[in-house]
């Protein structure tokens, strides 16, 4: 899946981020409100993992925002707020489920299956790109009948360009969606990724299905 986490912690950021990469998902990190509501506008995320109390602007304000845009990601809630007040005021104002700290980070992977099947019908159960089938709940993916092993980077970049097949893409939108908002490393690793893909979903099978636009991205092909 292709996470976002809304925390101003930077060290619960970390130890979420670390953790869910290594179960497989693509995460990215945002350190404040403001900042979760225009990654939350501009990419397609599959879960937000959203903290209450954070600065420029809280959890319940951006839920609110992000149901009042239209945007029905599910939304899973981070506080160290317990009270039947506060859950029922996240819940109404847009939350899916809400999880007080400390947590059990086996609980909070529980909780993002529970949300997952509870939004499946509304979301593709299958992403596919000619006979290129990615299916983002088992995270596996085939070309044709033929499995095909990728490694958990890999899946975020390939994910995030059949989740946007047919269009261009740059180097900096795979960067902040598959990576990190805050990567300060080389753009050049997305070509590195893209090349690894490439030789695993194209090469042994005689298809062209990424498409380089130069001195603009990627596009997937249909």
């Amino acid at each position: 899946m292709n996470l976002l986490i809304v925390e101003d912690e930077k060290r619960m950021a970390e130890l979420l981020r670390k953790g869910l990469e290594e179960e497989g998902h693509a995460v990215v990190c945002a350190a404040d409100g403001i900042e979760g509501l225009e990654m939350s506008r501009a990419y397609d995320f599959d879960m937000i993992i959203l903290d209450v109390m954070m600065p420029k602007l809280d959890g319940y304000e951006l839920a609110k925002k992000l149901r009042s845009d239209k945007i029905s990601t599910p939304i899973l809630m981070l506080t160290a707020k317990d009270s039947v007040q506060d859950i029922v005021h996240g819940l109404d104002l847009g939350a899916d489920d809400y999880l007080t700290k400390p947590f059990s980070f086996r609980v909070l992977l529980a909780r993002l299956r529970a949300l997952v099947r509870r939004g499946a019908p509304e979301r593709p159960v299958v992403l596919t790109a000619g006979s290129l089938a990615l299916d983002p709940a088992r995270h596996t993916l085939h070309r044709g009948s033929t499995p095909i092993a990728l490694t958990p980077r890999e899946y975020g970049v390939l994910e995030f360009l059949m989740r946007n097949k047919g269009m261009v893409v740059t180097k900096a939108e795979i960067l902040h969606n598959v990576w990190d908002a805050h990567h300060e490393g080389p753009d050049n690793v997305v070509e590195v990724y893209v090349g690894y893909l490439r030789r695993k979903i194209d090469v042994p099978f005689g298809t062209n299905t990424i498409e380089t636009l130069r001195g603009v991205g990627y596009r997937l092909l249909c």
